[in-house]
């Protein structure tokens, strides 16, 4: 795998790097460039896309303003909020009410799958050549975007591994600790957290680990990475495609989770514990030790600061862990490098026309304008750049509210990036780059299931259902075997089956 030493912003972050370009989006160029006849963008689009912050931007707003400026095109956004965003867009599947623009950001959601496979949008791998930033998408992340062969949407681009360990560098100062680089060291130090006093306030009141509801498809799965279990699915001894739940190196995992949760170096209502419980916990300072993307170590100072603006919280950002003799590796959190789709249904967008002015119009998004728009805002009004291309936010609170809800719905996390003079920032996206060359895919992504498109949303809740159950002590690992072996004549043979059968065909 090459190793791409720049990457770019890889979430709302304000901002990293000195407009050094990567892939799409280098050239400045725009979409009117390109060889299509159908290239200029449309006057007006509808666009579906998910909102991950408390509030929704003002219409007609700066960002909207800029990027309608940028394209020619009045847009009319759609804002859904992520904690319901997979039923929402189930719904709006089911009913055909689709914008002409629609951000579908769950890869593994059943009901877009089976939508995708229906006929429901337009495949446009075809067209991306004729558009200058669009013919730039990686081939890894267009094979892990088709469903049955076909591309029916753009990807979304992002950096391939973004996860690493946050670890609380003035807890480890206090207690005369280093900073852990493998799971024996990682345990060490969770337990001193837990049980050491590592904040010195003389109260019992800290954890090592903060988790969340999620564990099971996140913070754990990540951990689980460390151990040798694959990335949702794994080519076994006998070139059969497994889920990695079922094996023993995610199952030895668990066993070592929970054996820290046992001792309280686990938080022990993370079972139920959202996000933002999640955020607020770490920002109070009740746990040392989060695992998560490399990105989130800014996020959580700004929390900290926010509520005590002389916090004395500090982070070591940890990429390089490892387990006794398995080679270091970090499992993809965003498929490869792919984030889901830009889709456009055919209902809505009824011709081939009309198709290719909206497709202009998404390649126009990945020039740097409304890159930087939709990442740092307007220059002089949320931002400004000094002499040495460092970035400086200058107004937290409305670039929370006006810049930050549109960073999710960018085509790319790619395109531009800018030194920052916020912590953390730069040496996160250093350390996300240098995992591309450690990152494990899941093995599934190109092939070809028709049982897992009908069945996978509820085999995974099955087996995230006994692996909570099995952290709370609820059911012991025969207990969790069981609920397993369960979840075969549900399926999950079947799935089994069918992707090994499209792995042997893709060889």
């Amino acid at each position: 795998m090459r190793h791409h030493t720049r990457l770019g912003i890889a979430v709302a972050s304000a901002a990293v790097v000195s407009l050094a370009l990567t892939g799409c989006g280098g050239s400045g160029e725009t979409a009117d460039s390109g060889s299509n006849s159908s290239s200029e963008t449309p006057e007006s689009i509808t666009w579906m896309t998910v909102l991950h912050t408390p509030t929704t931007p003002e219409a007609g707003g700066p960002v909207q303003t800029a990027i309608e400026e940028y394209t020619g095109t009045d847009v009319e956004f759609q804002w859904v909020p992520a904690a319901s965003s997979d039923d929402k867009m189930s719904a709006a599947l089911a009913s055909d009410s689709l914008a002409d623009i629609t951000l579908l950001n769950n890869p593994a959601n059943t009901a877009v799958r089976q939508a995708m496979k229906s006929g429901q949008f337009w495949d446009v791998e075809q067209y991306l050549e004729d558009y200058p930033n669009l013919a730039e998408i990686n081939e890894q992340t267009i094979a892990s975007a088709r469903v049955d062969g076909k591309l029916y949407g753009v990807p979304i681009q992002k950096p391939v591994a973004r996860y690493g360990v946050l670890v609380r560098q003035d807890w480890l100062d206090n207690l005369g600790l280093e900073v852990p680089h493998t799971i024996e060291e990682l345990s060490e130090v969770a337990l001193a957290f837990t049980n050491d006093d590592p904040d010195g306030n003389g109260v019992n009141d800290t954890t090592g680990f903060i988790d969340r509801a999620e564990s099971f498809q996140v913070g754990f799965k990540s951990l689980s990475g460390y151990f040798g279990a694959g990335n949702v699915f794994e080519l076994n001894d006998d070139d059969e495609v497994v889920p990695s739940f079922q094996t023993d190196a995610f199952k030895d995992a668990m066993e070592w989770y929970r054996d820290l949760y046992e001792q309280g170096a686990v938080n022990g209502e993370f079972v139920t514990m959202q996000k933002s419980n999640q955020q607020d916990a770490i920002a109070q300072g009740k746990g040392g030790i989060v695992v998560t993307g490399l990105f989130e170590a800014r996020n959580y100072m700004n929390l900290a600061k926010s509520a005590n603006p002389d916090t004395p919280m500090a982070w070591a950002l940890v990429n390089d862990i490892t387990f006794e003799d398995v080679p270091r590796r970090i499992l993809s959190d965003t498929n490869g490098g792919f984030g889901g789709w830009f889709a456009m249904s055919k209902t809505k967008v009824e011709d081939e026309a009309e198709l290719t002015s909206i497709l202009a119009f998404i390649d126009k998004l990945l020039d740097e304008e409304p890159f930087i728009a939709m990442t740092n805002g307007i220059e002089g009004e949320h931002y400004t750049v000094d002499a040495d291309d460092v970035l400086t936010i200058t107004d937290q609170t409305k670039w929370e509210q006006e810049v930050q809800p549109y960073s999710s719905s960018r085509p790319s996390d790619n395109v531009v990036t800018f030194k920052s003079t916020t912590p953390y920032v730069d040496e996160g996206n250093e350390k996300m780059a240098e995992n591309t060359e450690f990152a494990v895919i899941n093995i599934a992504l190109p092939l070809s299931s028709d049982e897992y498109d009908r069945s996978w949303t509820t085999i995974l809740k099955g087996a995230n259902d006994a692996y909570n159950k099995y952290m709370v002590g609820q059911l012991d690992m025969d207990g969790y075997e069981d609920a397993i072996d369960k979840l075969s004549g549900q399926g999950l043979d079947t799935i089994i089956e069918e992707f090994t059968a499209s792995y042997a065909e893709n060889e």
